[in-house]
């Protein structure tokens, strides 16, 4: 066994989190945790992939089946991730993780993988369709107008951060609104569209027959859904925040994703109630969840229901801004990441600098890159390293099995190989139909390994 898995949580902690003034202070409680959680799976996913999955599968009975199906992957990460979060209560999430099993050369390109493909480009995604949706209503949002939303996006992002570079109290206030407004609004959604709404439930049986669905369709539309419920982790990125790690961290990972997967089956089944697979096509696929609103209620609701959504999603962008941060400041302290990014505001006890970085690099995003390739582009990438740090529960398992383990994954060794397994088989599926994209993600993950030995070879001489 190495030395560094020799040494005590204690001792890591000592040496990679700086003097007790520098440290994270534990103010999250539970419903910030599972807030973050909730906000951070609740995101564009809910709203683009059910539109994409109607042209695409042209079956309702799949597409339920699917998003069935990808809510007990998400059960299954969060359990893998359960039991790495209590036994492992530090900021960082996944980084930690592969720290402890790999070493910090996996562990950099986590973070690395993460800075750009995990939370910055998703961070600018989110706000993105925010501002669509925000100013849609208004007759803004074409062609010619493109730059006027990637400047409101852009604006959203700021508005959001500066709240949270204040402290826990402003960070846990801004979270919890917010996700409140985003879980009311869909929660009224559904109860006002069958109680009041215009739609049939028939629609369910229309469509194709399941034999003429091919798998190869069927896989990549599961990497849709997949990507959507991605956020099944976030509580663990604070870890190194929340009150009473050991109880809260499962607890909140285990309720936001079962909240979440009732959320989206419930509303897939509005989608289904409100709107004919005829009426769904590739041109119109991300407007599904407006054009739902519009057939049971009239353009004026649908007008309302989607200036609600645009500040809905402030609850997603604030999730981001909370949760990545936290990866940057542990490889900081760690010497993988300039030591600015380590730095805690001394009345705020946040990592501003950290927070910072990641707002500017998602609203460069914003102005350089295509909304769907992005999208493609973020979910084979994290769906790789997704496989990475769940594998984690085994090599942890293996290389440490005197650790204290509050919460150990139930179904073990099964779960986690359910998980790695589907995930796989997808992936390739990925790989196959979004070539470009796929191959784009890989490389910027590969990217990171010169990069690390660079960034080390600089480090060492510095210290010399």
């Amino acid at each position: 066994m190495a030395a560094g898995h020799q040494r005590t949580d204690g001792d890591r902690a000592a040496t990679t989190m700086g003097t007790p003034k520098e440290e994270l202070r534990r103010g999250f409680g539970l419903s910030t945790a599972t807030y973050a959680v909730i906000a951070s799976m609740v995101g564009t996913g809910i709203l683009v992939s059910p539109g994409y999955m109607m042209a695409s599968l042209n079956n309702y009975p799949v597409i339920f089946g699917l998003w069935i199906l990808g809510g007990l992957l998400a059960l299954c990460g969060a359990l893998c991730v359960a039991e790495l979060a209590a036994a492992l209560p530090q900021a960082g999430g996944e980084y930690v993780y592969l720290r402890e099993a790999y070493g910090s050369m996996p562990a950099f390109l986590s973070g690395w993988t993460s800075f750009f493909l995990g939370f910055s480009a998703p961070l600018a995604v989110v706000s993105y369709i925010a501002a669509l949706y925000l100013l849609r209503p208004f007759g803004l949002v074409g062609q010619q107008t493109d730059r006027l939303v990637q400047l409101t996006a852009a604006a959203i992002i700021v508005t959001v951060t500066v709240p949270n570079l204040l402290g826990h109290r402003q960070s846990a206030w801004t979270q919890n609104l917010t996700t409140i407004l985003k879980l009311g609004l869909f929660v009224v959604l559904a109860a006002m569209a069958f109680l009041f709404g215009e739609g049939r439930l028939a629609h369910i049986i229309e469509g194709g027959t399941i034999r003429e669905v091919k798998l190869g369709t069927a896989a990549t539309q599961l990497f849709y859904v997949m990507f959507a419920y991605t956020g099944w982790n976030a509580a663990s990125y604070l870890a190194g925040e929340v009150k009473n790690p050991a109880r809260v961290l499962p607890r909140s990972l285990l309720l936001g994703t079962g909240l979440v997967i009732v959320l989206y089956l419930v509303l897939n089944l509005v989608f289904a109630y409100a709107v004919p697979l005829a009426d769904v096509g590739f041109a119109n696929a991300e407007q599904v969840p407006q054009l739902a609103v519009e057939n049971m209620f009239g353009v004026r609701v649908s007008n309302v229901f989607s200036v609600a959504v645009g500040l809905a999603f402030l609850a997603t962008v604030s999730a981001f801004i909370i949760t990545g941060p936290r990866i940057y400041y542990a490889m900081a302290r760690d010497g993988l990441f300039p030591s600015v990014v380590g730095h805690i505001s001394s009345r705020g006890q946040v990592p501003v600098y950290a927070m910072l970085a990641q707002s500017a690099c998602a609203i460069f995003i914003l102005f350089v890159t295509d909304f769907q390739d992005l999208y493609k582009y973020a979910a084979v990438g994290l769906s790789l390293f997704a496989l990475l740090f769940i594998s984690a529960v085994y090599m942890l398992r293996w290389r440490r099995p005197g650790m204290e383990r509050p919460f150990r994954v139930p179904g073990y060794p099964v779960v986690p190989a359910i998980f790695m397994a589907v995930t796989i088989f997808v992936a390739v599926f990925a790989f196959m139909q979004w070539r470009k994209p796929s191959l784009y993600s890989l490389s910027s993950i590969l990217a990171g390994i010169p990069v690390y030995y660079v960034w080390s070879l600089v480090r060492r001489r510095a210290e010399a």
